[in-house]
Order: structure tokens, then C-alpha cells, then sequence
């Protein structure tokens, strides 16, 4: 048996203002974006770039209750992960940018991290793994 995780949705409050964020600010690809009548919604993907794993699907809120969740889908803990090849680069060019940052960058064991929210709050890893 061969499984995978194709896509991880994450709560938006418009589609628009999501894809410039993620695309503009991030350089994700916008990989699809395709309306669905029936349901009166968009199937939004995105990648990172160079990519070839797991897409975030940007789920607009189509309810009340789904609206509270927007930015905090985890309860404040990170939720997502973005390993990069160069921590350094994009840590310095989504600073100049004004992307926050949480928590300043550090070494582990694992490799340099630091703590950084979208344009929502939700909390992502900037993470470059060792060798």
C-alpha cells in the first residue's frame, strides 16, 4: 500500500486576498484555481516553490462558526511547515517584506527554525533540516 497527503486546508476569509499573500509575499504557485458553481466556492491550490508534495487547499469560510477558526486552526500551535534549502535568504527577504516573526531564529538539532504567521495568524515553521 502507497498513501500520501495531497492537500491540507486551510480556512480563509476570501480567496483573493489569500492568493496574493501566499503567491506575492510567499512565492507559492497558484495551481489551480477553478470556480464550482454548484457549491458557489473556488478550489484554490497552492504550492510552494519547486514543490512537488502535499498542496494547501485555501478553503474560504462558508459558515459562521467556520469564521472563529480563520487564522487559529490549531489552537495557536504551528501548523504548518515550510522547509526551505536556504533558511537565511528567505528569513531575510520575508523580514524586508513584513513578514512577522514569532519567534527569532535558532539552531536545534534538527536544523535552524523560526516562528513566523500568515496574513491570518496561523503559525508556520521556516525551517532548513540538516544534512
Amino acid at each position: 500500500m502507497k498513501q500520501s497527503l495531497a492537500y491540507v486546508a486551510v480556512v480563509v476569509r476570501d480567496y483573493d486576498e489569500a492568493i496574493e499573500f501566499y503567491t506575492k509575499k510567499l512565492h507559492f504557485t497558484l495551481i489551480e484555481d477553478t470556480y464550482q458553481a454548484e457549491q458557489n466556492k473556488r478550489w484554490v491550490l497552492i504550492a510552494p516553490p519547486g514543490s512537488s508534495g502535499t498542496k494547501l487547499l485555501l478553503a474560504r469560510s462558508s459558515k459562521p462558526e467556520q469564521e472563529t477558526f480563520i487564522g487559529n486552526q490549531t489552537g495557536g500551535r504551528v501548523f504548518l511547515f515550510l522547509n526551505t534549502d536556504d533558511f537565511w535568504r528567505d528569513y531575510n527577504e520575508m523580514v524586508s517584506i513584513g513578514i512577522t516573526f514569532v519567534r527569532k531564529p535558532k539552531e536545534a538539532p534538527y536544523g535552524t527554525v523560526a516562528v513566523f504567521e500568515d496574513l491570518y495568524g496561523n503559525l508556520w515553521d521556516l525551517i532548513q533540516l540538516n544534512k
